[in-house]
């Protein structure tokens, strides 16, 4: 359902769907047993996402180091980090990586740009990343700017759940972990050209469905939560990944048409999990164009019960929180802010592809 061409899509294709199912109907032999299939070559947990692409990042900024006991309650490091960066800059690409041993235990770990002030103050310039268990990166597409100023600084947000979550969960101490923050920049030449649009990364809230302003999912129950959202100019959709917790098992990103009373589905999440915030980056050819008054309507649904295989107590009331057993219902959507005239402009360039593609000149 909706957009399929996605960057850093690690689905199996249909195909080999199909050859799995098949292979459990017919009770899933052995197979010849002089037959050694080879080992899989797994990733580095330690790699960096991009590097085989973009080379190393030009740019890594640690936290402090932490340490994080086997068990206990949920724990939060929140600190400053000094960015060097010198004359502002557009990001390429940005990973946030925990160590390998620690993916299972670094809940989030946000990060935000802000200003030092004379009065000793903080101002926010905005979001530099944001990062959850399972999440691959985000790549920039071209032709924008997500920026990073020059003498600002990094304010770390880390969530911890000591021992882990889901089924790498070790269970032991990590010791002096560091989570780090990979940036990939482009070119001066880039960044001098005036002709580029801005895009940022923010928290979009569902708040529709919640019971006297607070998110409630009863025991043994169910709970929707719905947010609606509008620009009053065109944007387009770069990125989309849905943020819950261990009740929350599904999401939708729709588009709304007021104009014409249309709604386009743009992603549909089954089975989801919080080992698996894995953000959709659509290819740019095709990510959502939104004109101006349009409405981004986002859905979450939540189940509280033991047909939830991610629910560790389906008799527990969950509420609307910050720990790990609590529930959130927002969203992470990266957008590129548009004008009239490049938003029209976009249109132009889709239909003449897709026209060529027609004519078999493509």
């Amino acid at each position: 359902i909706g957009i399929q061409d996605l960057q850093g899509d690690w689905r199996l294709a249909q195909e080999e769907i199909e050859t799995i199912v098949a292979w459990v109907n017919q009770g899933s032999p052995l197979g010849d047993v002089d037959i050694v299939p080879p080992q899989p070559i797994l990733p580095d947990p330690d790699a960096w996402n991009f590097a085989a692409d973009l080379g190393l990042p030009d740019l890594i900024v640690p936290s402090v180091p932490m340490d994080i006991p086997s068990d206990g309650n949920d724990l939060w490091s929140r600190h400053f980090a000094p960015l060097p960066v010198t004359r502002d800059r557009c990001l390429k690409a940005v990973q946030v990586k925990p160590r390998g041993d620690a993916k299972a235990v670094v809940h989030h770990a946000n990060s935000r740009i802000k200003f030092p002030q004379e009065d000793g103050s903080m101002e926010q310039f905005g979001m530099l990343t944001e990062y959850a268990m399972g999440k691959w990166g985000e790549l920039i597409p071209e032709g924008v700017c997500r920026s990073i100023p020059a003498g600002s600084l990094i304010e770390w947000n880390i969530h911890m759940y000591p021992g882990g979550v889901g089924a790498t969960a070790q269970g032991q101490v990590v010791k002096n972990n560091v989570v780090e923050i990979g940036l990939w920049f482009h070119n001066e030449e880039y960044e001098s050209n005036d002709d580029l649009y801005r895009q940022d990364l923010k928290q979009y809230s569902l708040r529709e469905g919640y019971e006297n302003g607070n998110l409630i999912v009863p025991p043994h129950g169910y709970t929707m939560t719905q947010g609606f959202h509008s620009f009053d100019h065109p944007v387009r959709i770069d990125s989309f990944q849905p943020h819950g917790h261990l009740r929350m098992n599904a999401a939708t990103l729709e588009i709304f048409y007021p104009k014409t009373g249309r709604t386009e589905q743009i992603s549909q999440i089954s089975n989801w999990s919080a080992t698996w915030h894995h953000s959709h980056i659509y290819e740019p050819d095709l990510a959502p164009l939104v004109p101006a008054g349009a409405v981004l309507v986002i859905k979450q649904w939540y189940d509280n019960t033991a047909n939830n295989p991610n629910n560790p107590d389906p008799d527990q009331w969950v509420y609307g929180g910050s720990r790990t057993g609590d529930e959130m219902s927002h969203a992470w959507i990266a957008l590129t802010h548009l004008d009239d005239a490049g938003y029209e402009q976009l249109i132009a360039e889709r239909k003449a592809k897709e026209e060529r593609s027609v004519a078999g000149n493509d």
